[in-house]
């Protein structure tokens, strides 16, 4: 499946705001960094500009952020049922490619991808709903992710399919040997976990 938009040196979809082009229930920010001599200064989420601009109410009830060394892979991660968290993601720091996927059973997009490179000198943030899952892979040296959630985090409500899927085929760069989690390798494949009643609905 994956997307059909195609990968060239800055990411795979364009720069700007708003709907992502293959999947449009994924939302894109174009963060306006402020910039002196002591460094950078970023508004990283404005919650009534954003709901302005998109639509979306995104009130916000945890705040994690994640340190991953080059090639480390996290995701494909989503959850399926009610009590999910819906995630404001953006790299404060180094270098990541990241991805969402429709997983949502109905959905027109379902099995597809899309995808962003994201770095700390060029801000940018996605919204991803639940339904949807959500991934990267670090490709500097050191990378930090910053997610805002709606909801907390309720162990055992979330689920994860495997990255590597050939069925997905997701844009990790074939330079980096990846690195999983436990959990994340030992994931089922799209077509399993769809097998198994695992994936969301698409609402009708």
């Amino acid at each position: 499946m994956g997307s059909e938009s195609t990968m060239n040196d800055e990411e795979v979809f364009p720069e700007g705001e708003g709907p992502a082009p293959v999947i449009p229930d994924v939302w894109r920010v174009a963060l306006r960094p402020h910039e002196d001599v002591r460094g950078r200064f970023v508004e990283s989420f404005h919650q009534e500009r954003f709901a302005a601009e998109s639509g979306r109410l995104m009130t916000v009830r945890q705040v994690n952020y994640s340190v991953s060394r080059r090639g480390v892979v996290r995701g494909v991660h989503y959850f399926a049922g009610p009590g999910g968290q819906t995630k404001y993601v953006t790299c404060v720091s180094g270098e990541v490619l990241d991805v969402a996927v429709d997983l949502r059973v109905g959905s027109p997009t379902y099995g597809r991808w899309e995808s962003v490179r994201m770095d700390a000198s060029r801000p940018r943030a996605v919204h991803v709903p639940v339904g949807l899952g959500h991934a990267f892979v670090a490709l500097s040296e050191e990378a930090v992710m910053l997610y805002l959630c709606d909801s907390p985090y309720v162990p055992g409500l979330e689920r994860t399919v495997h990255p590597l899927d050939p069925e997905l085929a997701l844009p990790w760069s074939g330079d980096l040997a990846p690195t999983l989690s436990e959990r994340d390798h030992a994931a089922p494949s799209l077509a399993e976990a769809r097998a198994d009643g695992l994936l969301p609905s698409h609402p009708s």
